[in-house]
């Protein structure tokens, strides 16, 4: 950046609010500076930034970037150095936050009380900060990474494409990071979902963006184009059901709903199996478990098949640990003949249905 670097009084800078980094936290344009220094400490690594600040000073040479907004300097690059200056500065402050960070010397404090800056606008230092931090050396969260995305589009009208090419990613990823996120942020306008109200404290935003790219998904939502992306994506028609995904991604922590997806993987995957099927829709909706609604939406046909395959692996093992893991039980003995009952039943009852040109005697065998 060509702007010239000037000392700045640390008393002097605020820490940003809009900053990605930040809005994932529900922090609120209230914050004070401590909520926002104790989020920075507790999630974000300042320690190791604090340390190395005290142990040798500030580096002229990586000055953080403010703008004026309100008449307030806003630091809009380097928030967590602020925070760790600011700490070294006030043990006080630091104790609160059972921070344990040296103390300084008179003459360190006094030269730390003044950081390098260089001032730029929001929208002239976009592309920096993309390179940095969307594929840098100190990446952002995927919610972050989309939240700049969508600041970037929405408010200085670049294309997701030209986004794509200055920060070195994909157009896709683009993409769908920006989908998700309007996808998200539509729910909350709608009053169909609260991120402050999910069941868990972390926000899992890849559960959207990632849900949102399968084919079941965007048809359950009717999802406009991706050619066609903009900040209400859903139909006024499908809001209904935006808040029964989010429900189901996210659950409901007022009304004690944990959310259907335990995990990712492979949850999604069962989600958008389930939203093509009625029966495994209905599964859902109706409290199901979502492995319970997945069974339901699979064809019967695959069920079948799978199950009598891991009925064999079972059999096999079992007969390869005969030797030393079977010691006379005379109910393992009862258990095997039933076991042995069941198979013959369930042969004798596929060879009607199917007819087999196999005797009994040759069953199983090519």
């Amino acid at each position: 950046m060509s702007n010239a670097v000037k000392q700045v009084n640390v008393s002097d800078l605020t820490f940003d609010p809009q900053n990605p980094r930040l809005v994932e936290f529900d922090l609120n344009s209230t914050a004070s500076a401590t909520d926002v220094i104790r989020v920075l400490w507790e999630a974000m690594d300042v320690r190791e930034i604090a340390l190395s600040i005290a142990a040798s000073g500030f580096f002229s040479h990586e000055p953080v970037i403010v703008t004026e907004e309100d008449g307030r300097t806003v630091v809009i690059e380097g928030n967590r150095r602020l925070a760790a200056v600011k700490m070294l500065l006030n043990p006080d402050l630091a104790k609160s936050l059972n921070a344990r960070l040296p103390t300084l010397a008179d003459d360190a404090r006094l030269a730390l009380s003044t950081i390098p800056a260089v001032e730029d606008t929001r929208e002239g230092a976009w592309r920096y900060l993309g390179f940095k931090h969307v594929n840098g050396p100190a990446k952002w969260s995927s919610y972050a990474k989309s939240k700049y995305i969508s600041d970037v589009h929405n408010k200085y009208h670049q294309s997701l494409a030209g986004i794509a090419r200055q920060i070195g990613d994909t157009h896709k990823t683009v993409q769908r990071l920006y989908r998700g996120l309007m996808v998200i942020e539509q729910a909350e306008r709608e009053g169909v979902f609260s991120r402050t109200n999910r069941w868990k404290r972390h926000f899992s935003f890849s559960h959207i963006y990632t849900g949102v790219s399968y084919p079941s998904i965007a048809a359950f939502l009717n999802l406009r184009p991706e050619g066609e992306e903009r900040r209400d994506p859903v139909p006024p028609t499908r809001i209904k059901e935006l808040g029964e995904l989010c429900l189901w991604m996210y659950g409901n922590k007022r009304e004690e709903i944990p959310p259907a997806l335990k995990s990712q993987n492979p949850h999604l995957r069962y989600l958008a199996r389930i939203l093509k099927s009625k029966d495994g829709l209905a599964a859902l909706r109706g409290g199901l478990d979502i492995e319970t609604a997945y069974e339901l939406s699979r064809p019967s046909s695959s069920v079948f098949e799978e199950s009598l395959l891991a009925s064999k692996r079972s059999l096999q093992k079992a007969r390869g640990l005969l030797s030393t893991g079977y010691q006379g039980s005379i109910d393992l003995l009862r258990i095997a003949g039933s076991v042995a009952d069941l198979a013959l039943d369930l042969y004798e009852e596929m060879e009607r249905k199917g007819k087999p040109r196999k005797s009994r005697r040759s069953r199983g065998r090519p």
